[in-house]
């Protein structure tokens, strides 16, 4: 199963190679007019605090990706009429659906990686990009993006039309990658705030994966695991009532 959804996704982005690219270009042009757009209003306060523009810019389009990526999916399934398969497979709809959220985390990871290369080039920013380090730090902070993104595609099958609503919420995630995690400990178990301020230090500062503290890291652990599994829950939970009130398939 997850190398079919894996080659789907592959298939999906090679066959339509004008909305991949359009992806990057529009994600590119925002980026652009952010960072022109603040040196003339910033001048030089923007150029010291450009690379944590770039680290932040980076983790919210990964953050995006992540958390669209389940409710973004279904509803396209449902209107395409395909969503009664998902329901059918004997791997069981919950499963299937969060391989699909996963493959196209992967695929946000490259597109990203592109984005911040060419961020990187606009700005002429040099950041310490440690593979190991980066891919897991930011693959546990969108982790518990995720989880609303499975929560959010609970509520889309019940639903089918809240894109608004989802739209907005994305915004949200610009206040919680920027949250003062030093000034207000407990905003770290939040979604995205701690493990921003993790990415910070990865890829401004240098710092490396075994170098953090083993509560720094057990934190960023458990708001991930935590989060993933209580998005699938009311995942769980929005389709079993879908199911009882007879609205699964319909749209």
């Amino acid at each position: 199963m997850a190398r079919a959804v894996l080659y789907r996704e592959y298939l999906i982005f090679v066959r339509y190679p004008a909305n991949a690219i359009g992806g990057i270009v529009v994600s590119l042009f925002f980026f652009a007019a952010l960072f022109l757009g603040g040196q003339l209003l910033a001048g030089q306060a923007l150029t010291d605090s450009i690379e944590g523009i770039v680290v932040g810019y980076f983790l919210w389009t990964l953050s995006v990706g992540a958390y669209s990526s389940v409710s973004n999916d279904i509803g396209s399934e449902v209107q395409w009429g395909t969503l009664e398969r998902h329901i059918t497979t004997p791997f069981g709809f919950a499963p299937v659906a969060l391989l699909k959220g996963i493959a196209k985390v992967v695929r946000t990871f490259l597109t990203s990686a592109v984005i911040l290369a060419l961020m990187l080039v606009i700005t002429g920013t040099q950041l310490s990009l440690a593979p190991l380090t980066v891919v897991v730090v930011a693959g546990l902070s969108i982790t518990s993006v995720l989880g609303l993104g499975f929560a959010a595609g609970g509520v889309t099958v019940l639903y089918k039309q809240i894109g608004n609503w989802l739209n907005l919420l994305q915004f949200g995630f610009v206040a919680l990658i920027s949250a003062p995690v030093f000034d207000l400990p407990w905003t770290r178990v939040l979604p995205l705030a701690h493990g921003s301020a993790m990415l910070q230090r990865v890829m401004v500062d240098g710092v490396r994966l075994w170098e953090f503290p083993l509560v720094d890291l057990a934190l960023l652990v458990a708001v991930a695991v935590g989060y993933l599994i209580g998005g699938y829950l009311v995942f769980e939970y929005a389709t079993a009532r879908a199911r009882r009130l007879g609205v699964l398939g319909d749209y």
